[in-house]
């Protein structure tokens, strides 16, 4: 399991995916980038889907829930064990000191009676004896002086002390919603707790159904309904799935314009731009950037013009008669040719031949009768018109 980090998501490295066997991991999001979404990314590397997705903040709320129902009424057993613990250990501790000290006041009586029945005229004896029982007493000073301080901090909870305490135990839940109760304190108890949580979704992506592994080897099943961002009940479905094509390559200035030129608007019907295509995208892990991507194998139809030295009519002529093909992630979007295609035998013949008689002559066809689509230079038999 990954390291407790400061993030919101209280469930981090305890979620598993019910489907597809893989661990979730967060992702933060809104405003202040605080805002907790789990996620299972399923076959998505592969060009797939992701598997499952959905907020943090009610899932928390409910799994702290589950949590304080289990863990609460121990808090007040935790709340007693620690009055008796406390007490009971400097009970031992001051019988442990009153039983050396009864040993040692023995073995300083026995010294004593040593020194005063040896000879007095023996005097290195006298002193050693004598030495051996200043150790006793001062040893007797040394234990008298800890029993002293201990009896000076022995503290014996009052009735309304206790009575603290023990509501402490009783009032867990509201310690955990304080602020004082950091996130990272509540990940250690959720993992202290907690083995692993299974997630798995109904058919129809409506609820989350949880099973959850207690440290112990316990099972609790739970099942709540799936919470949805603001964007997924707003944001039509079909301006969502145009978002998750085009992302792949373009940017998400070009996907505003594509969204706004077939008539789609926001959940809040305000025009798309720039900022709230990627607010959706963010919103739904929709990988994507701001700005197109440049793709060496592909070119747009101003691109393939410029290449080819040729007007854009031209090229949508070639399109239409099926001699060059074109990709189009939806409807208005930015055209897609293959480089590759531009450089096909069938292009260049027509091209070539456009360029020689300035007219544009489709394969199997005859010279259409139209006005030429390339200014005759002076001097030069090849007419090129530049858009």
């Amino acid at each position: 399991m990954s390291a407790i980090r400061a993030g919101q998501g209280l469930l981090v490295g305890l979620l598993r995916c019910g489907h597809c066997g893989r661990k979730l991991h967060v992702r933060y999001w809104g405003g202040r980038g605080t805002n907790a979404r789990y996620l299972c990314k399923g076959d998505y590397d592969d060009g797939g889907q992701y598997c499952i997705g959905f907020g943090g903040a009610s899932v928390d709320r409910r799994l702290s829930q589950e949590l304080l129902k289990v863990i609460s009424h121990l808090g007040v057993d935790a709340s007693l064990r620690a009055i008796e613990e406390l007490s009971a250990g400097d009970a031992a501790q001051r019988a442990a000191l009153s039983s050396k000290l009864e040993q040692l006041e023995y073995e300083a009586k026995k010294a004593f009676e040593q020194y005063d029945a040896v000879d007095a005229r023996n005097r290195l004896a006298a002193a050693e004896l004598e030495r051996r029982w200043n150790e006793k007493l001062e040893e007797i000073g040394t234990v008298k002086e800890r029993l002293a301080s201990l009896n000076e901090q022995r503290h014996s909870l009052s009735v309304e002390e206790e009575a603290r305490i023990r509501q402490m135990g009783e009032d867990f839940a509201e310690l955990w919603q304080s602020d004082r109760c950091p996130p990272t304190l509540k990940k250690m108890i959720f993992r202290t707790a907690m083995e692993e949580i299974i997630v798995r979704t109904d058919a129809e992506k409506k609820t989350l159904e949880f099973t959850i592994h207690w440290k112990g080897g316990a099972h609790t099943q739970l099942v709540m309904e799936r919470p949805r961002p603001v964007t997924e009940i707003a944001t039509p479905m079909e301006a969502l799935e145009i978002i998750r094509r085009m992302a792949v390559r373009h940017g998400d200035d070009q996907i505003a314009s594509v969204l706004t030129r077939l008539g789609y608007s926001t959940g809040k019907q305000k025009r798309w731009n720039q900022n709230r295509v990627a607010t959706v995208r963010r919103n739904y892990s929709i990988p994507g950037q701001k700005r197109a991507l440049p793709d060496p194998d592909r070119v747009s139809l101003s691109e393939a013009a410029r290449i080819c030295d040729v007007s854009h009519r031209t090229i949508e002529r070639l399109v239409e008669a099926g001699v060059l093909k074109r990709e189009q992630a939806a409807p208005r979007a930015p055209w897609e040719i293959r480089r590759a295609d531009l450089n096909a035998e069938p292009v260049q013949n027509i091209l070539k031949r456009l360029f020689r008689i300035g007219k544009l002559v489709l394969q199997g066809g005859r010279p259409e009768k139209q006005t030429p689509l390339f200014a005759e230079k002076e001097g030069d038999g090849n007419a090129r018109h530049h858009e």
